[in-house]
């Protein structure tokens, strides 16, 4: 059996995945820049030290890992910095980008000689870069960089097929975390929708939008 691999695994609904994965057999990776004391506390292999916007960690992330296969890999590890239009700082947008949108792909290209046929790739991504669905403006660091990894994970599912791999992009609800301020779901509700979703992933379903919670497709 290979490795549950979850990035951004410190605290929120990355640590909660560890948690819920290592409750059901899995051999856990949690891949993380710092780790905590909740997260050491769940026995699970922590790498830390890991930045998704640094190829160098990411490459020396792949180096540890030789030889070992990879079953899922979850992109969990995002950002939200949020500001009105009249005050927008554009480097905060970039920022959003090389985490929320570069770092996923880094991530399954450092990786992918670890992936096999049958795995699975997960995008936590979010609701929130459906431009179909924005209805109220603002954000646009957050929704941008959320629009583009939705981009990058269609494009992902298109060419990791031939290998087998199947991708997964989920948004995992409003969720009651530090980047929300506390409001929501908790974190473990999300996660049982997420790794439900993930569960029913396959080669035929690559590439969909889903809301973890309900299952129902989102629009782009």
């Amino acid at each position: 059996m290979g490795y549950s691999v979850v990035t951004g695994a410190n605290r929120g609904i990355g640590r909660e995945l560890c948690c819920q994965l290592a409750a059901r057999g899995a051999s856990v990776i949690a891949i993380c820049r710092r780790s905590s004391p909740e997260l050491d506390q769940l026995g699970v292999r922590v790498e830390s030290g890991v930045d998704v916007t640094d190829s160098g960690s990411l490459d020396a992330l792949a180096q540890r890992l030789n030889g070992e296969e990879i079953d899922l890999l979850v992109n969990n590890a995002g950002i939200g910095e949020f500001s009105r239009f009249d005050a927008i700082d554009l480097e905060s947008v970039r920022r959003q980008f090389e985490v929320n949108a570069a770092g996923p792909l880094r991530v399954t290209l450092a990786l992918l000689p670890l992936l096999h046929p049958g795995s699975k790739v997960a995008i936590i991504t979010s609701r929130m870069g459906s431009i179909a669905d924005n209805s109220s403006g603002g954000f646009y660091g957050y929704r941008m960089s959320k629009a583009a990894v939705n981009a990058a994970g269609v494009s992902l599912a298109h060419d990791l097929r031939d290998r087998g791999v199947a991708v997964a992009l989920l948004h995992p609800g409003m969720v009651r975390t530090d980047m929300t301020g506390g409001q929501g779901i908790e974190p473990s509700d999300s996660v049982r929708g997420l790794l439900a979703r993930i569960d029913a992933l396959t080669l035929e379903t690559s590439g969909r939008f889903l809301h973890a919670i309900t299952g129902e497709e989102l629009p782009w």
